[in-house]
């Protein structure tokens, strides 16, 4: 584990398993180096904050494939 792993504001990764695209109910990816949650099929990367998902649709950025 590195030191950002164990601060009190990382992203619990097995928060994923229960997770899900609120646009297309679809799994997500985690994107660790940009601190958001993936949705492929939405076309959305839904941010992180203080290790908080943020999943709401008009707070996710447009991504690009």
């Amino acid at each position: 584990m590195t030191e950002a792993d164990t601060s009190p504001t990382a992203f619990d990764r097995r928060m994923l398993e229960a997770l899900v695209c609120p646009a297309t109910q679809n799994r997500l990816k985690y994107d660790a180096e940009r601190q958001e949650l993936i949705s492929k099929g939405a076309g959305l990367a839904y941010p992180i904050r203080e290790g908080i998902p943020v999943m709401l649709v008009d707070e996710a950025r447009r991504i690009d494939d």
